[in-house]
């Protein structure tokens, strides 16, 4: 079997653009090369990214663009008009979309993964351009794919209800933590605290600054935790579009001195973000999935968030779930984790457990079985 695998998303800057589909395309590569010495693999990646960059086995051929289809404005023309004419020469057997859509003018059989349907639930948070092509490609898309990957139970439900998709065409694959979200040696740990003068207690946030992420919510609550408690909050990430709300509430609550923006942290800093957190506090109104909360628990840090979409199959037990709109119920979880330290060790021991129920392998493993069934699908 011969795989194309559509990686243009895979980014190599250190940036926003490093979090959420670009590192599930990463693991499942990285993955899929550990499990399958056997099938051969084209993996076509944005300008930059070749074989040396990714250092895959040899049955793995990666063919950089010399375009930067990092940029959606030159990436769904590539997905359109040149992937067909690429993949037609490839030889290929099979095609993977891993961001929604497949090229809708090839005949080759086809996997595509879709990681949330945020560009349906909330149309709002999307450019116009970009919003509309999602829409009318992923409908398209998931109606000729032979399978269709979801990385939650929850995307799985939507793409059945809102797509029309039947059961049997959808397989579960779950994100997982990357290898270096663990609990940092106490040593290194004291070291990060004191370089970045860190209080011995703080509430911390990571994910873009944009709508979806409620972090108005999460502002109003804090300005109730910080009438009773002396605790800063500090908001990892960078911006992504039409955060201008989140400062002008930040301006009307009169917490500029409490609340630190350290903006986009670098993916090497951030288990030590996690790790020095008393708290992470994650009040998202729609997730495909929610990599940020895993990532928390995986380093020992107790977590509150949202009790809408994937979020409460991805935190399990081990978290605090809150509605998404309840300013007072994130208030009270909030000072209940600062106050009660018997709570945040338990909080602490089961995120651990629940991280370590996800598996990048095993997401890699239901991926290469979907191929393989797309393939005999198809006649193949």
């Amino acid at each position: 079997m011969h795989v194309a695998i559509n990686a243009h998303l895979l980014a190599h800057t250190r940036s926003f653009r490093r979090a959420g589909i670009s590192h599930y395309v990463e693991q499942v590569l990285v993955q899929l090369g550990q499990i399958d010495r056997h099938n051969r693999y084209s993996v076509y990646t944005t300008r930059g990214l070749d074989q040396e960059a990714l250092q895959l086995p040899p049955n793995f051929r990666v063919i950089p663009s010399r375009l930067p289809t990092i940029n959606p404005r030159v990436r769904i023309p590539w997905e359109q008009l040149l992937a067909p004419l690429l993949l037609r020469r490839s030889g290929a057997d099979l095609f993977h979309g891993v961001h929604s859509v497949v090229p809708l003018a090839s005949s080759l059989p086809s996997v595509v993964t879709v990681h949330d349907l945020a560009f349906i639930r909330f149309t709002q948070t999307f450019r116009g351009y970009n919003r509309a092509y999602l829409d009318v490609a992923t409908r398209l898309s998931v109606r000729r794919a032979a399978r269709i990957l979801v990385v939650s139970e929850h995307t799985r439900r939507e793409v059945m209800g809102l797509l029309g998709v039947p059961p049997e065409r959808i397989v579960v694959t779950p994100n997982a933590v990357r290898e270096h979200f663990r609990v940092p040696d106490p040593a290194a740990l004291a070291a990060f605290r004191a370089q970045k003068g860190l209080p011995e207690q703080f509430v911390l946030y990571v994910g873009t600054l944009e709508p979806r992420k409620n972090l108005t919510t999460l502002l109003e609550a804090y300005a109730e935790v910080v009438r009773h408690h002396d605790v800063p909050l500090l908001v990892g990430g960078g911006k992504g579009w039409l955060y201008e709300a989140v400062f002008q509430r930040l301006e009307q609550l009169g917490l500029g001195e409490q609340v630190h923006f350290i903006g986009y942290i670098d993916e090497d800093e951030l288990p030590l973000w996690y790790a020095a957190a008393s708290v992470f506090v994650f009040p998202s109104l729609y997730e495909g999935f929610g990599m940020p909360p895993l990532e928390a628990m995986a380093c020992g840090t107790p977590v509150i968030t949202s009790n809408s979409s994937s979020l409460p199959e991805v935190v399990g037990e081990a978290g605090i779930t809150v509605a998404p709109t309840d300013v007072a119920g994130f208030a009270e979880a909030i000072t209940r984790v600062l106050r009660d330290a018997e709570l945040r060790q338990a909080l602490r021991e089961r995120g651990l457990i629940q991280a370590r129920s996800f598996s990048w392998r095993v997401t890699a493993e239901r991926t290469l079985a979907a191929y393989e069934a797309a393939v005999r699908a198809r006649g193949g």
